[in-house]
């Protein structure tokens, strides 16, 4: 029995799909997939970026915010005892190189541009623009003054009690204690650094860096605790390492931050030499001069200069004159202090000296800090060039980490009280 109409249309919409059908289908569903893969490659690329994108910052963040708390406190003298005041009005507080340790002038591994005294070669660096050193009077009731003469070599330390000093267990040694870090100076701009080894009933034992000080002090020299710290920039291309240190000093020297590829530090400050006030030299108190070291009374010398003169002033027809130039336009605002400029000399506190600095750096009173940091990961960086200082092995730009680089400046306060 033939079949009925109905059952023949139904018998036909269940023949299934053509060939070409299946062809067409198959096109559409590989375009759409094609697509949304092409959608998630770009946000895998993104997921693994991410990472490396946020390390960079934090390192850069980790980087600034170390030097930026120490530079910030550069220069912060005594606050208590007859000489109370900016280191800033005794020495340099910040020097351009590597000031501390056994070879205090040399400059280290590193990549920056470095300078060598080319009049007196012993004396090392003089300017690298990689690295930088500081010292501070930190929070201490441990500020007095010695009470017997230090000469060369010594390592017996005698001091005056001051209303501040904490008593000591069996004498007035104003709180030293073993293991303090101190400085002393006096006012001519001389300074050595010490530790202290021992603490006797009537004496701080010390030991010093070098065999001998850089000077004879006499009674009434300043002596205070101290924090001193040099940041510079590490490079050991061999073995791919890039590093910000931190060294103390003394006898520690770390890793800040990996990975930071350029580090440079630039100076500004006051383009008016030290000038003298109408305070007597023979005061004992001071201040003397506007910045800087107290001259001798003319007629009266002090070791390496003629009389009445120093590293900052010179007698010229018998009055004491500045001896460093205005520099800039006009001697207004801030100028730049120029790597030339911190190693011509005139030296403080003398020519010749271990703990030597140029006189110019007494002028400073901003730092510009610049650096760079770069991807950990070398599949994130692509060749060495403006994107990258050190080249690494990716090749898609999507997955590309340029590295960071920020410059920022610090004004520490402390030299720039009064100026």
């Amino acid at each position: 029995m033939s079949a009925t109409r109905f059952e023949q249309r139904r018998i036909h919409g269940e023949a299934g799909f053509t060939i070409v059908e299946l062809l067409v289908a198959s096109l559409i569903m590989i375009a759409i997939t094609g697509a949304i893969f092409s959608l998630m490659n770009p946000a895998r690329g993104a997921f693994a970026v991410q990472p490396q994108v946020s390390d960079v910052q934090q390192r850069l963040r980790v980087g600034i915010d170390t030097i930026q708390k120490d530079l910030v406190m550069a220069g912060a003298g005594t606050y208590a005892g007859p000489i109370a005041g900016s280191l800033n009005n005794f020495m340099a507080p910040v020097m351009p190189y590597k000031a501390f340790g056994d070879a205090p002038l040399s400059s280290g591994p590193g990549t920056g541009s470095i300078s060598v005294n080319p009049s007196d070669p012993e004396l090392g660096i003089y300017f690298r623009d990689d690295a930088i050193s500081l010292m501070y009077v930190p929070p201490t009731p441990s500020q007095t003054t010695i009470a017997s003469p230090m000469p060369q070599p010594s390592a017996e330390l005698k001091v005056n009690p001051q209303p501040n000093c904490p008593p000591a267990p069996q004498a007035q040694l104003c709180g030293f204690d073993v293991g303090d870090r101190l400085i002393i100076y006096d006012q001519t701009g001389n300074w050595d650094v010490f530790n202290v080894t021992e603490v006797q009933d009537a004496a701080a034992h010390l030991q010093h860096r070098r065999q001998t000080f850089s000077a004879a002090y006499a009674i009434g020299a300043n002596v205070t605790a101290i924090r001193t710290a040099s940041y510079y920039h590490y490079e050991d291309p061999a073995n791919e390492v890039y590093q910000l240190r931190y060294f103390d000093g003394w006898d520690t020297d770390l890793p800040v931050v990996d990975n930071v590829v350029d580090l440079k530090f630039q100076y500004f400050g006051n383009p008016l030499p030290p000038m003298r006030t109408n305070i007597p030299l023979a005061d004992p108190a001071g201040p003397w001069t506007t910045y800087g070291p107290k001259p001798p009374e003319v007629g009266a010398t002090y070791a390496g200069w003629p009389a009445g003169e120093n590293c900052t002033f010179q007698v010229v027809g018998g009055q004491q004159v500045p001896r460093l130039a205005v520099i800039g336009a006009g001697g207004i605002g801030q100028v730049e202090i120029t790597p030339a400029m911190l190693g011509d000399g005139p030296w403080c506190p003398e020519p010749g000296k271990v703990s030597r600095f140029d006189a110019d750096l007494l002028r400073v009173q901003r730092v510009r800090v610049t650096i760079r940091v770069q991807a950990a990961d070398p599949s994130m960086r692509g060749p060495a060039g403006v994107l990258f200082a050190k080249g690494g092995t990716a090749t898609d730009g999507k997955r590309f980490v340029p590295d960071q680089e920020i410059s920022f400046d610090i004004s520490p306060r402390n030299m720039n009280l009064g100026r």
